[in-house]
């Protein structure tokens, strides 16, 4: 075989078009990457607000909380199942939630988007041990009061400490809290008074959801059979982490779809350039082919002699591209939840996963072109080439 170290001097010689082709490989792998960190990101932080021991119970029918209306009277025959934990004084460990969308101005623009708002009980953070607080405190029960999101916050008008937002015409909630929750959707959402939020709204008794803790995991299949073989009460039970992991679907495969199609032209114009870098290099270099050819290299030999050049310089370019996609976990990005209809601000997320696929899609396009070139060097006549 041809030593790599040929191949390196090679690279190393020819220092413009190695780095103009890396430079466009680099670009190809920094948005395919990004690309998979956003989608593993819309998928995790969606993923952290679920968990296996929670069931949510939503009206059958309703694919999201948001469509769905379950009555107060419902409430107690959801958490009355043996199934469902206890808490100290035998009281369910569940929430009945309310959940609506709400338009309001974003900051730095003239323009407006959907912040969710989710009316909860006053135990809520009994429910959800994994919220903390990180600025103010819980809004107090009966007050016209509201605590936010970490990730939300500043990113509209009103929705900052001290500061107040419309939830109806002539009615305002005040922030005096501010919530993390490990970097879950919640985070992007506004929490205040279930009763507040169902009289602001004019939604009377009914809520949009109740979630409910069970005794263990396994009990899942057991307490969905009960509550939906009921007609009466006419729900649709999901795991809570199962429920999650739908929702984050559809805005996955957007994100998918749109990201490789752009990821496919920029890999295009990278796989035409390292086409022309390795025709130039066969046609510069054709005494030093028919040199190799004639101390007995044979055609396959020098077939993978460039092809191995080629996919060198594309994973150099892959390298750098991958390791700029790097500081893009550093980035926060709203984006519109297709299942919700509300802005959610979400993270990329890089994995040992997206850093090798990006990798592999860097070697396939030097190797795609390469391949042509590499024919050409394999084919060249051994007299004709040391003549050149």
């Amino acid at each position: 075989m041809v030593p790599i170290v040929y191949n390196l001097r090679s690279l190393a010689v020819r220092k413009t078009t190695t780095l103009a082709t890396a430079g466009g490989v680099a670009l190809v792998v920094f948005v395919f990457a990004a690309v998979l960190m956003l989608s593993e990101g819309v998928k995790r932080t969606l993923g952290r607000s679920g968990s296996d021991d929670i069931a949510i119970v939503l009206r059958d029918g309703s694919d999201a909380e948001l469509s769905s209306g379950i009555e107060a009277p419902q409430i107690a025959l959801i958490t009355a199942p043996s199934e469902v934990k206890r808490r100290g004084g035998g009281a369910p460990d569940a929430a009945a939630e309310i959940v609506a969308v709400l338009s309001l101005d974003k900051v730095g623009t003239d323009g407006q988007s959907n912040a969710q708002i989710r009316g909860v009980p006053d135990d809520v953070m009994s429910f959800r041990p994994s919220v903390r607080l990180v600025a103010g405190r819980v809004p107090r029960p009966g007050a016209d009061e509201a605590m936010i999101g970490n990730a939300i916050r500043g990113r509209f008008r009103g929705l900052d400490m001290g500061q107040s937002f419309e939830i109806r015409k002539n009615r305002n909630l005040t922030v005096v809290g501010v919530f993390e929750d490990g970097g879950s959707s919640y985070e992007s959402e506004i929490w205040a008074g279930r009763d507040q939020v169902q009289s602001a709204l004019g939604r009377g008794t009914v809520v949009s959801s109740v979630r409910v803790r069970l005794r263990s995991r396994d009990v899942f299949e057991r307490y969905q059979r009960q509550l939906q073989s009921n007609r009466q009460l006419g729900v649709d039970v999901m795991r809570e982490s199962d429920y999650y992991a739908k929702q984050s679907e559809g805005l996955s495969i957007f994100i998918n779809a749109l990201g490789i199609l752009v990821a496919f032209f920029f890999s295009v114009g990278a796989v035409i350039g390292a086409m022309i870098t390795m025709h130039a290099s066969v046609a510069n270099r054709s005494r030093e082919i028919g040199t190799l050819r004639a101390l007995g290299f044979k055609r396959w030999q020098i077939l993978l002699c460039f092809l191995l050049e080629s996919s060198i310089l594309a994973l150099v370019g892959g390298l750098l591209g991958a390791a700029a996609s790097l500081s893009m976990a550093l980035v926060r990005f709203p984006m519109v939840n297709f299942a919700s209809w509300s802005e959610i601000v979400f993270t990329f997320e890089p994995t040992p996963g997206v850093i090798i696929a990006s990798l592999v899609v860097a070697v396939l396009m030097g190797l795609v072109g390469g391949f042509l070139p590499a024919v050409r060097a394999a084919r060249a006549d051994v007299l004709s080439a040391i003549r050149a």
